[in-house]
């Protein structure tokens, strides 16, 4: 599914980022709260995979597939984009600021 490349496109931003996180909804919180990235594509798309992945009542058309790629792979390239601009002095404000929000 879709979901899983844009969740594992914020695993690798994390991870860029020297931060470890093995909950789907916490690293959503954290692209929000200390990258500000706009969360909506992937909480939506998470939505999707659970409803899909759990229950049986549901039909599903080619043109929601082609959508779900196509809104994974815009998330998936905003995130890349955001990971390349990184640099050092980006990845220690950002350590900092995730202690203080970790803490608090």
């Amino acid at each position: 599914m879709a979901y899983y490349s844009m969740y594992y496109m914020m695993l690798a931003l994390l991870f860029k980022t020297g931060i470890q996180c093995e909950n789907h909804t916490g690293a959503m919180l954290l692209l929000h709260r200390l990258y500000r990235i706009d969360s909506t594509r992937v909480a939506a798309a998470k939505k999707d995979r659970v409803d899909k992945q759990y229950y049986i009542d549901f039909d599903i058309t080619a043109a929601e597939v082609s959508n779900s790629v196509e809104e994974a792979e815009i998330f998936n390239a905003e995130l890349l984009d955001y990971i390349e601009r990184l640099h050092e002095g980006d990845i220690r404000r950002l350590r900092e600021k995730a202690r203080e929000i970790l803490e608090s």
